[in-house]
């Protein structure tokens, strides 16, 4: 009696086992499907929409551009234009050269000159701007020469918005500056940042990388257009591990994790308390996801993918499937850890019976 009434006061519940986890699924009027992740199943489970995320990173190829900036509506264009002519209409008497300073670039990327009028310039590089002008002059005043620098505007600026210690605007000095350059500028990304991503909008479109992937690939330095904004934030995925392994928020610190890297982040199984057979990865999707053929989608919004990791097909298996943010990587507890656990408390009541 003693050792029943022990017994019945019971012990601090640890993490669940997989068949109370699971129990639901037999029932009747199941809410949530089961999936075991097997070989077999991974290619119809990768066709399903991603959750948590897009489901990649989307990022541009690098290419190459003229060593010259462009100009563009908003820049700011100065002229000297060189006479030696007696009486030239574009000289000041007694003088061989006129400045003209600060000419903008209207909308429709023509400047307006003296005596010629709108000439344009929008998209020529400086070079052939001055020759543009040039020719326009000569119908005028055929020995006049032109020199022309331009001052790039909003539309040769890029913004570093932040994630590095100086950001602001950055004037592009050529067609040819990365995005590597550019945040070199800013002054590098800050050293605190944790996983950090690299973040690009452009024509209204966002694209997205990891800084690891764009310093270590050559392909990823694009070069930069005027307009562009660039953003540096940390990577803000995560997913959720609990059970055995105790309870804890695991960041992504790549684009993908797969579910035996979980695991490890997640500070690998307890040999005493984790059951192998018990690797459970709960996922919800969209409404709008839910297939009831299973083929495009889950049948159900809310899924469970079992992994057996004393199976050979499921460990393979395991190390292809993809953890998506937001999930719950649960490692339940192995029945034997309440068996003994009771035989533990059997064993103390009776040695407090036999002290008595």
């Amino acid at each position: 009696m003693a050792v029943l009434g022990l017994a019945a006061c019971g012990f601090p519940a640890g993490a669940p086992i997989e068949s109370d986890v699971l129990s639901e699924a037999s029932a009747k009027d199941p809410s949530f499907a089961v999936v075991e992740v097997t070989p077999q199943n991974l290619p119809i489970v990768a066709e399903w929409p991603s959750t948590g995320w897009r489901g990649h990173y989307r990022w541009l190829q690098a290419g190459g551009g003229a060593r010259s900036s462009v100009i563009r509506p908003g820049d700011r264009v100065d002229l000297v234009i060189w006479d030696n002519q007696q009486n030239s209409l574009l000289t000041v008497p007694n003088t061989r050269s006129t400045p003209m300073k600060g000419l903008d670039v209207s909308p429709a990327g023509t400047i307006f000159v003296p005596y010629v009028g709108e000439v344009v310039v929008n998209g020529l590089t400086p070079e052939r701007a001055r020759l543009t002008v040039q020719n326009e002059i000569e119908r005028i005043a055929p020995s006049a020469q032109v020199q022309l620098s331009m001052v790039p505007g909003e539309g040769n600026t890029v913004d570093l918005v932040r994630g590095v210690p100086r950001p602001g605007p950055v004037q592009l000095t050529s067609r040819n500056v990365t995005i590597l350059s550019l945040l070199s500028q800013g002054g590098g990304i800050s050293p605190n940042m944790r996983n950090p991503l690299v973040r690009l909008i452009r024509n209204g479109k966002t694209y997205e990388i990891r800084a690891e992937d764009l310093l270590s690939d050559a392909s990823r330095n694009i070069v930069m257009r005027g307009g562009d904004k660039v953003i540096v934030d940390e990577d803000e995925r995560f997913f959720v591990s609990a059970g055995a392994t105790g309870d804890r928020i695991v960041n992504f610190d790549r684009e993908h994790i797969t579910a035996m890297e979980a695991l490890s982040m997640a500070g690998g199984l307890n040999e005493m308390r984790a059951d192998p057979k018990g690797i459970l990865i709960l996922r919800d999707y969209p409404a709008n996801a839910v297939d009831p053929n299973g083929i495009k989608g889950p049948t159900m919004q809310q899924v469970v993918f079992t992994v057996d990791l004393t199976s050979a097909d499921s460990l393979f298996a395991a190390r292809k499937f993809r953890v998506n943010p937001g999930d719950l990587v649960m490692v339940t507890e192995s029945a034997m850890v309440g068996v003994s656990a009771l035989v533990g408390l059997v064993a103390d009541a009776l040695l407090v019976r036999n002290r008595f």
